[in-house]
């Protein structure tokens, strides 16, 4: 009879957290869901504004590419485009990265441009979160109701066409297989230092790879 009390002390603040979490998550959806439809647009044009980033983007993809299909399978591998580059991180020894880097790069300027495509971009997730952001507003509006029912139904429409979506950004806005005149100059150890701006510092260490476009 004494655990029954007790059980009841412990449960209770539980069930009452867990009530209050179904209450409040679709307004803190709501939220989420604003702030993703007007950051998403801005960070997709950022890229799609750069011929230089959306080459590094190819190029980065490329090599993780090639390094997880010499092991034949996923790894855990992050990668960042830049201007003059793009940064990877997860791999510990700079041969490999080089070495695929360059690889990668000479498949992708005899076109094979299957290789700028990656499932796990961050394209992919940034798709994925403005498609349910979007379809979870849309019926927001056209029912009147902030409800976990309409989350629901936003996450599974876009759990099932993000994918697509994502890839077909990836190929039209994100990446770009014009690198004929793209060349790799330099590989530099140990970057994610904290003086290399608010992005950079919580990136993982890893290797930068410098590239260089030359202009017809």
């Amino acid at each position: 009879m004494f655990l029954l009390p007790l059980l009841y002390f412990f449960l209770m603040p539980v069930f009452f957290f867990f009530i209050a979490a179904l209450i409040f998550l679709p307004y803190r959806f709501t939220a989420y869901s604003l702030i993703t439809l007007i950051t998403v647009p801005g960070q997709i044009w950022k890229i799609a504004r750069s011929k230089n980033i959306r080459r590094n983007h190819a190029i980065e993809h490329a090599t993780i590419n090639i390094i997880e299909q010499s092991v034949g399978r996923p790894l855990n591998i992050s990668g960042l485009s830049q201007e003059n580059g793009f940064y990877i991180s997860g791999i510990q020894d700079p041969g490999v990265v080089e070495e695929a880097a360059t690889r990668g790069l000479n498949l992708l300027k005899q076109g094979h441009c299957d290789l700028a495509i990656h499932r796990r971009c961050g394209t992919d997730i940034a798709i994925a979160n403005l498609t349910a952001a979007l379809i979870f507003m849309v019926l927001l509006f056209s029912t009147g109701m902030v409800s976990i029912l309409n989350i629901i139904i936003a996450l599974l429409v876009s759990n099932f066409t993000s994918p697509y979506l994502g890839q077909f950004i990836q190929r039209h806005f994100t990446t770009s297989c014009d690198v004929e005149n793209t060349d790799i100059v330099g590989l530099q150890y140990e970057i994610g230092q904290p003086d290399e701006g608010l992005l950079l510092r919580h990136f993982p260490r890893g290797f930068f790879i410098k590239t260089v476009h030359y202009d017809n």
